[in-house]
């Protein structure tokens, strides 16, 4: 994702993402199952823990955004509580991302570092949306390793802007190739047990 600082002492290494564990017995709920099952793999909407309070005005700007592209979308409530319906718009609230995003066409999100590494391992192109900190840096990143379009700025988002960036997403067959390279060689990394070897070699075990 980043390559090594040249100014790093030898000792120091970038040993791969973490993957958090899924919960113990976890299942789908059955309405996004079938959902997913009724059509074409949607478009994944989800904005994290960002914009609380805006739910329903971002629920309906994504369903319109959703239509106009002519996609079938998840929408993640999230902290905004984005509420949003209809044949071809689902909402959902928390699930494992590295259960969906590999089900989905494509993944918009606010390119937070978590969402943009599951992004990554599903091998899906992005449309990322950042609001703040660090998301405008991954969303730059994302862009530049060919996985997405031109970040499309938090306080420009419109229905129409939305829609235009999804589209460009998934008619851009570039994208998705190049998400899938970058997963195959995520896929090859395992950098918990790199941190464990590390520490054991630091204990001295």
């Amino acid at each position: 994702m980043i390559p090594r600082p040249a100014d790093w002492p030898s000792e120091v290494e970038v040993t791969g993402y973490w993957w958090p564990a899924r919960p113990r017995g976890w299942r789908p709920p059955a309405e996004l199952v079938d959902f997913l099952q009724a059509g074409p793999p949607p478009v994944f909407i989800g904005f994290g823990s960002m914009a609380p309070g805006q739910g329903e005005r971002l629920g309906e700007l994504v369903a319109a955004a959703a239509a106009r592209a002519g996609v079938r979308a998840v929408v993640q409530a999230g902290w905004a509580g984005l509420s949003a319906g209809g044949d071809d718009v689902l909402a959902i609230g928390d699930l494992p991302h590295d259960w969906l995003f590999p089900r989905t066409a494509a993944v918009v999100h606010h390119a937070g570092a978590g969402t943009t590494a599951a992004g990554l391992r599903a091998g899906v192109p992005t449309v990322p949306v950042p609001v703040m900190a660090d998301q405008p840096f991954w969303a730059a990143r994302l862009h530049r390793l060919g996985v997405a379009p031109r970040p499309l700025p938090f306080h420009e988002l419109t229905a129409e802007a939305l829609a235009e960036v999804i589209t460009a997403c998934m008619t851009d067959p570039a994208h998705r190739h190049r998400a899938v390279e970058l997963a195959r060689h995520i896929a090859t990394e395992d950098g918990t047990a790199t941190v464990l070897a590390r520490i054991g070699l630091a204990s001295g075990g």
